[in-house]
């Protein structure tokens, strides 16, 4: 019996290599994972000493031999392999242990792209590949953690043809992980921007959660390895484990607060909604407007600030019930106060780095770009132009309407959500909503202003808006109705901007 070990880490291999010893295995191995266990008093044969030539380009080609992969890939129950090996002389081998170079820890070193490559390993994912598609004879580990279990049953001879296709099944997805960190740098490196009509999305788990959106559903925290920050990435600093629902509503809440990078703003989150969110002075400022927009949806809420929690914030968030609070600093008292509250969960955020978005479907994915702009122009369309501050609150709302569920209508004053419509299968069935949601909280709607993510396909929302007294309107436009809807403001005396940038989000 045979066992081939080529490892570029090295933790677990000499218990693993001494224990397939005592149970009969004669050890081949490469060059670097050789010396080592040679150094470690195990007999070794050189890979070298099998296929009777020597490693060349500098270690470039040293297992791709007819003598290791028919070793590998024969097939005990077929007679025409049985004669052949026999008449080549080609020994078997039945277990092989194998780790890739890290071309991913490579990656982050930022180096020339020609040493970057002498990290893409050819070998390793051939010897794997070649492993697992005969994993009817042959044993193939790729990960430590399965050395222990294996050798305890290659000892009382239990390991199953179910452990084998396990065993292959990780190796198939150990491959197919590398091969995609490697085509998803590709495509950073050189700025390629189109998609291919095959795509390899590399994923790691980071941890298995409670559950998914609900209790019965199995629930996983996947990480992109080409993403240095994010959500995934964001330090757990006390509180109960996160959930599925968490990480969602924590995510929307940094996009959101980020659109805001020369302000103080506070965010509160509700199902993947904003349902407050304010400008502020300071951090607690901020919380506390973005708190009095809706102070009933806030209760169990995620927050999140785009600046340092003090002390006295600290004290506002647990002085009521939140999942969630996630900031970019802590000072040390705050931290203190936090503590308070066992149970809630404190994160700290580095920032985002956009991608690809990629939402499930039956039967495949989607995949589209990340929306990172807010608009491609602010052209007002009528007769009467907004003022600095309208201006100000149009904008302010159309960051905020982008990271609301559509169909979606803000309508903000002074720096401030006062009421959200998200999610209504009718435009003017939202702003319905935000309407009355503001006069719930007894908000003066007079000089307010509103925002929608998309085009107001009838003038049926102005004349609402004109009864309430608000009195200007941002919005993408390209209705075949953007002349009755424009006619309709002037009559009111109504600004309207136009931002060219729809921003759907489902």
């Amino acid at each position: 019996m045979k066992a081939l070990i080529s490892v570029y880490r090295k933790e677990g291999i000499e218990k693993l290599a001494r224990e397939l010893r005592e149970l009969g295995y004669e050890i081949i191995s490469t060059g670097g994972t050789a010396r080592y266990l040679k150094e470690k008093g195990i007999e070794v044969k050189e890979v070298s000493e099998i296929t009777e030539f020597p490693e060349i380009l500098e270690g470039r080609v040293k297992t791709l031999h007819p003598r290791i992969h028919g070793g590998i890939l024969y097939r005990d129950w077929v007679e025409k392999d049985k004669e052949e090996i026999e008449r080549l002389g080609i020994e078997t081998i039945d277990v092989v242990v194998v780790n890739l170079y890290p071309f991913e820890e490579k990656l982050k070193e930022g180096l020339e792209e020609k040493e970057l490559m002498e990290f893409v390993d050819i070998g390793g994912p051939t010897l794997i590949r070649a492993s697992a598609k005969n994993f009817f004879r042959v044993v193939v580990l790729v990960d430590p953690e399965d050395y222990d279990w294996v050798i305890e049953k290659l000892k009382k001879g239990t390991l199953s043809l179910q452990d084998r296709a396990y065993l292959a099944w990780k190796a198939f997805s150990h491959t197919a992980y590398y091969d995609g960190v490697i085509s998803q740098a590709f495509k950073k490196l050189y700025s390629i921007e189109s998609f291919n009509k095959e795509e390899a999305l590399p994923l790691r788990l980071k941890k298995k959660l409670r559950y998914g959106e609900n209790p019965h559903q199995r629930g996983f925290l996947y990480e992109n390895p080409l993403e240095d920050i994010g959500i995934t990435k964001a330090d757990v600093l006390q509180g109960k484990e996160m959930s599925f629902n968490n990480y969602l509503d924590a995510d929307s809440a940094v996009r959101l607060v980020l659109e805001f990078p020369n302000q103080t703003v506070c965010a509160i989150i509700k199902h993947n909604n904003p349902c407050g969110v304010a400008v502020g002075n300071n951090v607690r400022d901020a919380f506390l407007r973005a708190k009095e927009s809706d102070p009933v949806s806030a209760f169990g809420g995620i927050v999140a600030f785009n600046d340092r929690v003090d002390a006295e914030t600290a004290k506002e968030l647990t002085s009521m019930f939140l999942e969630v609070v996630i900031a970019p600093e802590y000072e040390e008292e705050a931290l203190r106060e936090l503590s308070k509250k066992k149970n809630f969960r404190v994160l700290r955020f580095y920032g985002l780095q956009n991608s690809f978005d990629v939402k499930k479907v039956s039967g495949g994915y989607l995949l589209q770009d990340e929306d990172t702009v807010l608009y491609e122009r602010l052209e007002v369309v009528t007769k009467r132009e907004p003022t600095a501050e309208e201006m100000d609150d149009l904008i302010f709302a159309y960051k905020v309407v982008k990271h609301t569920k559509s169909n979606a209508v803000v309508i903000a004053k002074g720096g401030r959500t006062l009421g959200i419509g998200s999610g209504n299968v009718s435009r003017v069935d939202s702003l319905k909503c935000a309407i009355n949601k503001a006069k719930e909280f007894g908000f003066d709607l007079r000089g307010a202003v509103v925002a929608s993510e998309a085009f107001f396909p009838f003038r049926d929302s102005i004349d609402i808006m004109a009864k309430e007294g608000i009195t200007a309107v941002i919005q993408p436009g390209g209705s075949i109705r953007d002349k009755e809807v424009i006619e309709a403001c002037n009559e009111h005396g109504i600004a309207m901007v136009f931002t060219g940038l729809r921003h759907f989000k489902h």
